[in-house]
């Protein structure tokens, strides 16, 4: 795992305040879930190795678990973003990755 930068603390703040779960049709932004930076930490690869796409977005937000219920359940958060939240957060990466590289 990257250790946290200003790049991707920058990145993660962004992701945080624009990307959002559904929880029974409710918003939790994944600042708020505490979830923001260990996907951006995951993401910035991506970025810096010029590999960003779909697939491999989904491959990482597949790979995150999202622990519910005190720890009773845990889904990926690819399974708890709403496809319109994903369409978002790859637009997100793209337009980073277009001023930053």
């Amino acid at each position: 795992m990257t250790s946290t930068t200003p790049e991707i603390e920058a990145l993660a703040a962004d992701i945080g305040e624009q990307v959002a779960i559904d929880v029974a049709k409710w918003n939790l932004f994944l600042a708020e879930a505490h979830l923001h930076i260990p996907l951006a930490e995951r993401v910035y690869p991506l970025l810096e190795k010029d590999e960003l796409s779909r697939s491999a977005v989904e491959a990482v937000l597949k790979d995150l678990s999202v622990v519910i219920g005190g720890g009773k359940v845990s889904l990926s958060l690819l399974d708890v973003l709403p496809n319109a939240m994903v369409d978002r957060l790859i637009t997100l990466l793209e337009d980073y990755r277009s001023k930053s590289f």
